[in-house]
C-alpha cells in the first residue's frame, strides 16, 4: 500500500489498546515507533525508544524516525486528579508541542465519551487536551470510544465461584456499545487515512444494540451455562461511600484519591456510555455510530473457555 513507508509515533503503546493499535498499525503495513518509559516491557513494539517521555525526548524521536503521524492511546489508571493531569493533559500536551516542532502533520487522540457530561478530574483533563488539540495547527481526530469489553468482565471470577452478578439499582439505570480492543484499534489507524474522520470529533461504539447491565449480567451467565442470579445494590450506598471518603480526604491525600474512585464508580453506574443528546437531555443509542464486528457476547464466551488477564487496573470496581 502507499503508506507502508510512513512511520507514526504511538504513545501508550504498552496498554491494552495501544497493544492492539500498535498490531492493527503493523497490519496496515506503517512503522511503529513507540516512545515507552524506561523499564517498559516493550519488546513486541516495533521500534521502542525507551526515554523519559518528555517533550525534548519526543521531539528527538519524531524527527529521527521522521513520524508522519502521532497516535496517542495514553490515559491515567487511577482517575486520581494528580495523575489525570500529569497524563491526560500533561503528557498529550508535550507531545503535541514536539509534533508541531517536529512537522508532524496528524494527531489521533484516544478519549472517552463520559467527557460528554464532565463530573470527574480526569475527564476535565482529557477535555482540557481536547481543546488545546481542536485549536492545534494540525490534522486531529478525536475518539470518544464507548465501554471497552474489560470493563464490563470485572464480575467473571464472581459467577466462576457461585455468586450473584451485582447490579446497581434495577440493573437498566445505563446502557452502552461496548468495543473491543481490535475493532478500536482498526477505527484509530483508519482515522489516518480517512478524511471523513478528520477534524471531528467522533463517538464510537460497537455492534448493538445497546446492552444494560442486566443484559450483560444474563449474556455472562449463559457463557458459562449459568442460571442468571442478580444481587441488587442501591446507588444510595455509592453515594454515602463517596461521602465519607471524601471527609476523610479533607485529612487525608489517600483518602482524597480514594474517593475520586468512588465517584468514578458512582458516575459509570449511573451515566450510560452512549451519545448524549443535549436537546433532549436524554443518551440516544440510536445516535451512537458503531464500528466492528466482535461482540461483547464473543469477548464473554472467550473469557469462559480461555485464559484471559483482567487488566483493569486501579479502575476495577468489583
Amino acid at each position: 500500500m502507499t503508506k507502508s513507508a510512513k512511520s507514526i509515533l504511538l504513545l501508550g503503546a504498552t496498554g491494552t489498546i495501544g497493544r492492539a493499535t500498535a498490531n492493527a498499525l503493523v497490519a496496515a503495513g506503517y512503522t511503529v515507533v513507540a516512545p515507552v518509559r524506561l523499564g517498559s516491557d516493550a519488546t513486541d513494539m516495533g521500534i521502542a525508544v525507551p526515554c523519559e517521555l518528555t517533550q525534548t525526548d519526543l521531539f528527538s524521536i519524531m524527527t529521527e524516525h521522521a513520524c508522519d503521524a502521532v497516535i496517542s492511546c495514553v490515559a491515567s489508571r487511577s482517575g486520581a486528579p494528580t495523575e489525570a493531569r500529569a497524563i491526560d493533559r500533561d503528557l498529550n500536551s508535550a507531545a503535541l508541542s514536539a509534533a508541531k516542532s517536529a512537522g508532524v502533520q496528524q494527531y489521533v487522540l484516544l478519549s472517552a465519551i463520559c467527557v460528554q457530561r464532565p463530573k470527574l478530574a480526569f475527564q476535565q483533563a482529557k477535555l482540557a487536551f481536547e481543546s488545546e488539540l481542536q485549536a492545534a495547527p494540525i490534522t486531529w481526530s478525536i475518539v470518544r470510544p464507548t465501554a471497552f469489553f474489560k470493563s464490563l468482565s470485572g464480575q467473571a471470577d464472581r459467577l466462576r465461584a457461585g455468586k450473584p452478578f451485582l447490579l446497581f439499582g434495577n440493573g437498566k439505570l445505563t446502557a452502552c456499545k461496548p468495543i473491543s480492543n481490535n475493532d478500536l484499534a482498526r477505527y484509530l489507524v483508519q482515522c489516518l487515512t480517512d478524511t471523513a474522520l478528520q477534524n471531528r470529533i467522533l463517538p464510537i461504539g460497537g455492534p448493538g444494540p445497546a446492552i444494560t447491565p442486566r443484559a450483560q449480567g444474563k449474556m455472562l451467565f449463559q457463557a458459562f451455562g449459568k442460571p442468571p442470579r442478580f444481587k441488587h445494590v442501591p446507588v444510595g450506598l455509592m453515594s454515602a461511600i463517596v461521602g465519607g471518603l471524601s471527609m476523610l480526604g479533607k485529612v487525608s491525600s489517600r483518602m482524597r484519591d480514594k474517593a475520586e474512585l468512588a465517584r468514578i464508580g458512582r458516575y459509570y453506574a449511573t451515566e450510560s456510555m452512549l451519545v448524549w443528546d443535549e436537546a433532549a437531555g436524554r443518551y440516544d443509542a440510536d445516535a451512537t455510530p458503531e464500528f466492528g464486528t466482535e461482540t461483547l457476547a464473543d469477548h464473554y464466551k472467550r473469557l469462559a473457555t480461555e485464559d484471559i488477564a483482567d487488566d483493569r487496573g486501579a479502575h476495577a470496581v468489583f
